[in-house]
């Protein structure tokens, strides 16, 4: 088959095919086929690339680089402004750096694994910035490819400039991206978020609950000084609405060596023997 074969030849005023023509891709009547589209092209290019697995980082995308927020807070000072705000980024931003440093060191280890056949365990974001360009950009430092499934919103920038272009997605659907998200992943690592990255982990740790996601799926929350304030998981236990096992569901940590054992030692025990997607 070749790449051309469907692609329309017409000329202006002939009628075109249904699958070319913008107003009814873009109509309500062809939301089934661009539902279809965005579970169809990840697919292939994961195949392509022989990507059989993921690790999956979740942050805030507010969360600046080290050397970006130190020069935030320059300038604040120089301005004679209030610090404050610049200061609580050069605070968040240590996120940044150990996620950076997380994605980079599981990278080199996935990298050095005995099969070469298939992709292991690739670095997969939301592709925005802050955390999610931190994960990209430690991947691709350490030599590997890397995912970022980003989203169109009115107000998002554009996907960051670490992501394997290949792999680089824009979604519109919500769900199709989050299936892409949850599907090939045998690790979940967040680090400190707002809105999105608490969805992210309620709907994962629901999955799990419920046993409708069946593989083993380490959950790393890093930095227990944000989460010990955002989050009292041990209340809805408490309250009897969880079981207390299912706070066992979540590993806490504000290490990346510690960070780094634990899912590596989580997946040699249960993904490695494992390869490839599935919930």
């Amino acid at each position: 088959m070749k790449k051309t074969e469907f692609v329309s030849e017409t000329q202006p005023g002939d009628p075109v095919e249904a699958y070319v023509n913008p107003d009814f891709m873009g109509s309500p009547d062809a939301r089934p086929l661009r539902i279809l589209a965005e579970y169809l092209y990840p697919k292939k290019q994961f195949e392509t690339h022989k990507v059989d697995d993921t690790i999956l980082f979740f942050g805030s995308a507010r969360i600046p680089a080290p050397d970006d927020a130190e020069a935030g807070l320059e300038k604040a000072r120089a301005a004679g402004a209030d610090t404050k705000a610049a200061e609580r980024a050069v605070f968040m931003s240590q996120y940044y750096e150990a996620t950076r440093e997380l994605a980079r060191r599981l990278t080199e280890w996935s990298l050095n694994l005995d099969d070469c056949q298939q992709r292991r365990f690739v670095i997969c974001t939301g592709a925005g910035p802050g955390i999610m360009e931190a994960a990209n950009r430690g991947a691709s430092e350490a030599g590997g490819e890397t995912i970022g499934l980003g989203i169109t919103l009115p107000k998002e920038e554009n996907n960051n400039p670490y992501v394997t272009p290949d792999l680089n997605f824009e979604f519109h659907y919500f769900f199709t991206r989050k299936f892409w998200f949850l599907y090939p992943a045998k690790a979940l690592v967040l680090m400190p978020g707002g809105f999105g990255t608490l969805d992210e982990l309620f709907e994962t740790l629901t999955l799990l609950q419920t046993r409708k996601m069946k593989k083993r799926l380490p959950v790393v929350l890093f930095g227990s000084e944000y989460w010990d304030k955002v989050l009292n998981l041990q209340a809805l236990a408490d309250f009897g609405a969880i079981n207390q096992e299912d706070l066992d569901l979540v590993y806490r940590t504000d290490s990346v060596d510690d960070a780094f054992t634990y899912i590596v030692d989580q997946l040699c025990k249960y993904a490695l023997p494992n390869p490839g997607k599935g919930m």
